[in-house]
């Protein structure tokens, strides 16, 4: 028999890649090899087992949402954060768990009197809050009650125990204290804010700057000698370099507006001008990426973001002239 009739005949190895799973083993088709036993038959198999579809995959996660749903207690965990997403929507357009809950006090026939100027006054005063603190839905439900309150106190007649007694009575955990301590925190904010709008953009860029001049002497200070101690011939020389990046660090933030430092975080901003005025000494080599993220704890990527913010400010750091 010839050589070529020969390999024709052998039979050529199976990659076992049609496989089954049969009474808990798993089976290849083409050649009945056992490639696996005593299969659970609730977990999930190696790819190489059950290559799974895009369907069978999206199905499957269908079907162990609609069996976890069935437990009592994730599916109350389940209602509540869908309750919570409803409250941290955007209401300028769907205000309706707010509304529905005025409804039900109205129902209750104390007195309260809440027109759609009051109601408007509600919604603005709790979207205003809602800005700039996002908790838990029940802290949420107690702010909202706490603006309710504040808004209808001086025009009714319900006192505020029976107010909270109808509250109770709607399904919402709260007490007196709860109360009053809500509407401290909502005119805390409403001043801060007040606060705010009443600075001008030199008053709050002058803010802003000064604290980078903190933060950047503070970080500059937690950098041990040791770190830098090659590069200098000895302490006192790394303490007057550190001044003079402290003056250079002044005339850069004359040379930046407000316009650049109101939407920024001025913390990773100053990490970046730590690495940028590095960058304008002699020796480049001692404030490093590594060194001043491990001073600011603050990325690279997040330094290096910063510091092409600056050079497209100020330019290149090494013809920088001050």
């Amino acid at each position: 028999m010839s050589t070529h009739k020969k390999k024709s005949q052998e039979k050529v190895p199976c990659l076992h890649e049609n496989l089954k799973q049969e009474a808990g083993y798993i089976v290849c088709r083409d050649c009945g090899l056992i490639l696996d036993e005593n299969v659970d038959f609730d977990s999930t198999y190696p790819p190489r087992y059950f290559p799974e579809s895009q369907i069978d995959y999206e199905r499957n996660i269908r079907v162990k949402d609609s069996k976890a749903l069935q437990d009592p207690k994730i599916m109350q965990k389940y209602k509540k954060l869908q309750t919570l997403n409803k409250w941290f929507r955007d209401y300028q357009t769907d205000f309706s768990e707010q509304k529905k809950i005025i409804e039900l006090l109205k129902s209750y026939g104390i007195g309260l009197d809440i027109d759609k100027v009051k109601f408007q006054a509600i919604k603005e005063r709790y979207l205003r809050y809602n800005k700039y603190h996002r908790q838990t839905y029940q802290n949420m439900i107690i702010i909202f009650l706490a603006i309710v309150w504040m808004e209808i106190k001086d025009t009714t007649n319900v006192r505020v125990e029976e107010f909270i007694r109808v509250v109770r009575e709607l399904g919402h955990k709260i007490n007196k204290k709860m109360l009053y301590n809500a509407m401290a925190k909502i005119k805390r904010t409403e001043t801060m804010l007040k606060n705010i709008k009443k600075k001008t953009p030199e008053e709050l860029e002058k803010e802003i700057k000064e604290k980078i001049k903190i933060l950047f002497q503070k970080d500059l200070n937690n950098i041990p000698y040791e770190r830098v101690k090659d590069h200098f011939t000895s302490k006192e020389d790394f303490e007057k370099q550190k001044i003079e990046m402290l003056l250079k660090l002044d005339k850069i933030l004359k040379l930046i507006s407000y316009d650049h430092l109101k939407n920024l975080n001025y913390k990773a901003f100053t990490a970046g001008l730590i690495y940028y005025i590095g960058q304008t000494l002699k020796n480049r080599k001692i404030f490093t990426q590594n060194l001043v993220e491990e001073i600011s704890k603050f990325s690279s990527t997040t330094i290096r973001k910063k510091y092409h913010i600056l050079t497209s400010i100020l330019g290149d750091p090494q013809t920088l002239k001050l």
